[in-house]
């Protein structure tokens, strides 16, 4: 009787004794083992090794039939194991992780004076970088794409080296708290870890995607329409910003508003498809440079809390039957206007019919779904212009708001600096943003504005984030941002709560007079929540979309048909048109192109009314969270003021305890489903006869967008299938 064969390590070239006697079966998968893993790279060998792998491979084989039984199990389950791993491997990249470094040195006097010296160097490099972006934001040309992208390039060597100090110090066991955070910011090299031509082809690509969507130009549906305010009639010269903005929000005609829908992601989605592809490998790259699995867990780690998008997911799904109610009783009215032919009573809203070029906002729709359109509303934009408003008197204006809240007034900077309108001579960058050139003086706003009460909702908005800069001009330069990533947003969309109360419009003389009935009232919610909820499932899926895709949840070849099975899904939209993946919707949006995170105006839905709850307290306000207005309530000014001026100089859960008197120190959806209660009861009687609340999803839905290749095939097998073969490989 033979003995087994003795018992022994197994490499990938040697599995087995060899044996005259070969299994054909054995013998071919032995070959396919060997293949797969010295591809995976567990293999030592190079191009000019093929004697060898042959040789090595061909020792493989099987004496008996035991021995077939014993190779095909544990070769299928190597070539199992390693399919997976060297898929895995190929999918997210291994380096060694290096998060948080930290060195030796436990000097305390030697670091507090390092990060004197950093912050010194770095508010200087931050006044050069920014200076060089507003110059080329201000003025899109080659001369100053080049400077920004230079100065960009010397700001990340500057923080390679600022990188090398920090990490020196065994910041973890230092005493001082305030040092230990610095040195806890600067310990992540970020995408100054990419070697210096990858750094520089990421942020040349960011510039070219951004310079695309800038210059980005369409034709008319119709030279007759009059929702065109043409320069030269029948030219191609449509922008996004006003005219396109403009012709989503006022047309009602199905087909116009298809042509400007197709014809803005035709301009955008194409070029810049090819682009995008590579900006997601190189940010990849730079995340697991840095220690992390992919590029949107380094997104995630801004908010110092691993467990965020758990958090987030939590939310969304609390304010979800909230947004299903409004969605039903829209589609109800929209069906009413363009008919059931076009729009499934029970199903999904066609993308291009919601107001806006990206269906986040549906205030536009008011002249179809407002419950009462008898009542007075609370647009003052006629009135604006008839009081002969201009944009400078409606930035006045907005820095009243704050210093009747005992906060500080606008640098003379802000005015000197500042592009308030749109320039006829040069190519801008339309869309609003606020400044901060890091020098304790100059700050700035960039707006093509419009005499129009959305712009001065905007306004408000962008002089917040001026606000938040100046209360916190004091803090070291690592603390001088929001408490966390959603804070910024959060404070201005609070303030224009308040700002847009008819109340606070009635004050200020651009409201004749105001009606507290229930009619009203319900008007008035109906718009805030066109404009508030209708946001939320979109702020919530851009990054649930672009985190999957640097994951590797879904392949490139995938990425369209992705992102609209995460609109119908939370959003209930669809496109209007079929899609394919030589489309790219997602660049529509101007935070895709732009590289900006978009959490961050979810977490600001959620927070801004946690805000206006703490604000509208302070100031003493009695009665429904919608009524409140807390212009001139200095109580309520020193309690934002203590907030602001904090920074980013605790952790954000912390300055939410302060900001709720110590209630919660955590993201709370109950302020906004307060806010919006009396509309939510309403909402529940009118669509008590409708066929569903919510929406459902056909076949002919997913077919706008089903992902399949040029040539009728899958264009990519999920990694989760892989897994799937390579295990029912290893089990057969």
């Amino acid at each position: 009787m033979k003995s087994k064969p003795p018992h022994r390590s197994l490499n990938c070239l040697d599995f087995f004794v060899n044996d005259s006697t070969t299994s054909k079966l054995c013998h071919l998968e032995a070959q396919a083992c060997c293949f797969v893993v010295i591809l995976s790279g567990y293999c030592q060998l190079t191009r000019g090794d093929s004697r060898e792998r042959s040789n090595s491979c061909a020792r493989v084989g099987c004496s008996s039939q035991s021995q077939l039984r014993y190779c095909n199990v544990k070769m299928r389950c190597v070539v199992a194991i390693t399919i997976v791993i060297a898929f895995l491997q190929h999918g997210m990249g291994y380096t060694q992780e290096r998060r948080y470094v930290e060195g030796s040195n436990m000097n305390l006097g030697e670091a507090l004076q390092f990060l004197r010296e950093y912050d010194r160097e770095a508010s200087g490099m931050c006044f050069r970088v920014t200076s060089s972006q507003w110059n080329y934001s201000t003025n899109i040309t080659e001369t100053n794409k080049r400077r920004m992208l230079e100065e960009q390039a010397l700001s990340a060597k500057f923080h390679r080296l600022s990188w090398r100090r920090a990490t020196s110090y065994t910041w973890t066991r230092l005493p001082d708290p305030i040092v230990r955070r610095q040195l806890h910011m600067l310990a992540i090299e970020g995408r100054a870890a990419l070697p210096e031509e990858k750094f520089n082809e990421l942020q040349q690509l960011i510039s070219d995607m951004k310079e695309i969507y800038s210059r980005a130009r369409t034709c008319p549906h119709s030279i007759n329409s009059i929702n065109y305010n043409y320069r030269q009639s029948g030219s191609c010269d449509l922008a996004l910003e006003p005219d396109l903005t403009r012709i989503m929000s006022h047309s009602r005609d199905y087909e116009e508003l298809l042509h400007v829908w197709r014809a803005w992601r035709d301009a955008v989605g194409p070029p810049i498809r090819s682009k995008y592809i590579r900006y997601i490998q190189l940010a990849n790259h730079a995340a697991r440079l840095n220690g992390f699995h992919d590029a949107g867990q380094q997104q995630r780690e801004g908010y110092e809390d691993s467990d965020i998008n758990t958090q987030l997911t939590e939310l969304w799904t609390n304010l979800a039957p909230l947004y299903r109610e409004l969605h039903a009783y829209v589609r109800h009215r929209l069906v009413e206007r363009y008919g059931p032919e076009r729009i499934r009573p029970d199903g999904p809203l066609p993308a291009h019919l919601l107001g806006n070029m990206w269906a986040q906002n549906w205030r536009s729709l008011a002249d179809l779904v407002l419950p009462f359109p008898a009542k007075p509303t609370v647009d003052v934009s006629s009135e604006m212009l008839r009081q002969g408003y201009t944009p400078l008197r409606m930035f006045h204006l907005a820095e009243e708001f704050f210093t009747s809240l005992g906060l500080k007034p606008m640098p003379p900077e802000f005015w000197r600096h500042s592009m308030l309108e749109k320039p006829l001579d040069r190519e801008v960058a339309c869309r609003a943003s606020a400044w901060d050139f890091c020098n304790h003086k100059d700050y700035r706003i960039k707006q093509c504005t419009t005499v129009s009460m959305d712009d001065l909702l905007t306004i408000h908005h962008e002089m917040a984030h001026i606000q938040y800069y100046l209360q916190y001009a004091d803090q070291p330069l690592l603390f001088r941002d929001g408490a966390n990533p959603g804070f910024h947003e959060a404070v201005g969309d609070a303030i224009t709560l308040s700002v847009s109360n008819p109340r606070h419009l009635l004050g200020i003389g651009l409201l004749n007079n105001v009606t507290d009935d229930y009619e009203s009232g319900i008007n008035f919610l109906l718009l805030m929540a066109l404009e508030k909820v209708a946001y939320l499932p979109f702020a919530y899926i851009v990054d649930q979309w672009r985190w999957g895709l640097f994951a590797g949840d879904w392949n490139i070849d995938e990425m369209n048909a992705r992102w609209w099975e995460l609109r119908l899904r939370h959003q209930g939209v669809i496109p209007p048109i079929p899609r394919t993946e030589k489309d790219f919707d997602p660049a529509s949006k101007y935070h895709i192109p732009a590289d900006m995170p978009y959490t961050r105006y979810f977490v600001s839905l959620v927070l801004q009314f946690q805000l206006h709850q703490a604000l509208c307290e302070a100031a003493g306000h009695f009665g429904p969270l919608h009524t409140c207005n807390i212009y001139r309530s200095r109580e309520a000014g020193r309690l934002l003021g203590d907030i602001l001026s904090l920074g980013s100089s605790r952790p954000w859960p912390e300055v939410i305890r302060i900001m709720t008197r110590g209630r919660t120190d955590k993201l709370d959806a109950w302020p906004l489903l307060e806010y919006f209660k009396p509309l939510t009861m309403w909402l529940n009687v009118q669509n008590r006869d409708e066929s569903m609340v919510g929406w459902s999803t056909t076949g002919e839905d997913t077919a706008l967008f089903a992902r399949w290749s040029q040539d009728g095939g899958y264009a990519v097998v999920p990694s989760v299938l892989i897994t799937f073969l390579a295990v029912v490989f290893a089990l057969s």
